[in-house]
């Protein structure tokens, strides 16, 4: 079975096919790239012209616009707002990053992501309403420092600094036990959400099902009890 294809976070998120990306520097280029090769529709938007006519040639995506993201009615002429998801992908410009985002939320979109090139960008982008920041380079580090220290962990979603859902290898430990004999609360302070077989998840299994070594389960918790794990 192939664990990195199972994706349990995927498997769980909304089936949105239109996303907006405002901003072609190498970021955005990646976004609006891989979106397209998975099947989304993807509208792109620049200042600079050579960057969208590149888009369009290269094939990063279907659609792909020159426009000034600072100004609301050019968004707006242009379709932006009816967008659900729109990525800000504007990191080494802060002011035009911001008052880009503000534009955006202002026009009524409901979830905004946004590029942000420091702590500071990153307060700010959340003071004008961005839903979620993203700070590139940093995630790329520390996603490559877990995956070489805790080869285990398939996936990791932060709900915060302190806390996390991930995705693991059921280690050797925890095979042919059941999940009551467990006890990932009362050992770890942990609460299992889900386990694999045969190639899907199952959400919320019952305490008597047993674990297998070469499988996946999903907890939640603290990263300190997390790290506690024997993985």
């Amino acid at each position: 079975m192939n664990l990195s294809s199972l994706g349990f976070f995927r498997s769980l998120r909304h089936d949105n096919r239109q996303f907006a990306v405002i901003g072609l520097g190498r970021f955005g280029r990646s976004v609006c790239s891989t979106l397209h090769k998975l099947g989304y529709q993807v509208l792109a938007t620049d200042i600079n012209e050579k960057r969208v006519s590149d888009a369009l040639t290269e094939q990063l995506v279907g659609h792909a616009l020159q426009l000034d993201s600072t100004e609301p009615a050019a968004l707006k002429e242009a379709g932006i707002f009816e967008f659900d998801t729109v990525i800000v992908a504007i990191g080494n410009y802060v002011q035009e990053s911001i008052i880009t985002t503000l534009n955006v939320k202002e026009g009524g979109v409901p979830h905004v992501v946004a590029k942000a090139s420091s702590e500071v960008h990153c307060k700010l982008l959340r003071r004008v309403g961005a839903d979620h920041v993203v700070f590139p380079e940093f995630e790329a580090g520390s996603a490559l420092a877990r995956s070489l220290t805790k080869p285990s962990i398939l996936d990791r979603f932060d709900l915060d600094p302190d806390n996390s859902i991930v995705e693991i290898i059921v280690p050797d430990e925890f095979h042919g036990k059941t999940i009551a004999e467990l006890q990932l609360r009362n050992r770890y302070g942990l609460n299992l959400l889900a386990m694999s077989h045969n190639g899907k998840f199952i959400i919320n299994p019952d305490p008597s099902k047993y674990l297998e070594r070469g499988s996946a389960i999903v907890v939640i918790g603290c990263n300190k009890d997390i790290n506690r794990l024997p993985i």
